[in-house]
């Protein structure tokens, strides 16, 4: 049985995307993108919304600049990608498999299945996820941005007891937090 996990990026006042849907602040420094290929080296598989498969799926043809870019492309390469999405008919991709929605049920059977972390990325996509109690774990890397606006990381009517399991502080001022749900 996999680990369920929602991992985002967002700003300081809690958003993924600013007012206009911009989110090229988001992009990591080096030193996070490294951390981020740690995370990323525990997991089976991505389920992705429509918008977070759009911006990752740059990496299957990727032109690696550094190491860490090759080893991010590589890491994509050898996962799963669930796409889920309402708004696309299909997806072409190696290893990448298409549902026009993401039940609980299904995510149920995804996590049953899996033999590492399920990570559930996009705030439309883990809406449901998050306000039935299905996630076990969220990382949020909340960058030195403050957007007053754009589309909120977690969903209306999300309430649920967290634990602090890890922090990390980044020198270009992000910090990751990583949290366990509690029943």
């Amino acid at each position: 049985m996999g680990t369920v996990r929602f991992s985002m990026t967002c700003s300081l006042d809690g958003y993924v995307t600013d007012p206009d849907g911009d989110f090229r602040w988001t992009a990591p420094s080096e030193e996070m993108h490294a951390f981020v290929n740690g995370r990323v080296r525990e997991l089976s598989t991505f389920v992705l919304g429509r918008a977070m498969y759009e911006t990752l799926k740059v990496w299957d043809d990727w032109e690696a600049d550094s190491a860490v870019e090759q080893e991010f492309a590589d890491l994509w390469a050898g996962r799963d990608k669930i796409v889920c999405s309402d708004s696309l008919d299909a997806v072409a991709a190696p290893r990448t498999t298409f549902e026009p929605r993401l039940t609980t049920e299904r995510l149920a059977e995804i996590a049953a299945g899996a033999d590492g972390v399920v990570e559930v990325a996009g705030p439309t996509v883990a809406a449901e996820a998050l306000r039935a109690g299905l996630v076990d774990e969220i990382e949020m890397f909340v960058a030195p941005h403050v957007l007053g606006g754009g589309t909120r990381a977690f969903p209306d009517g999300m309430r649920t007891a967290l634990e602090l399991v890890e922090s990390r502080p980044f020198a270009a001022g992000a910090v990751f937090l990583r949290y366990r749900t509690r029943p």
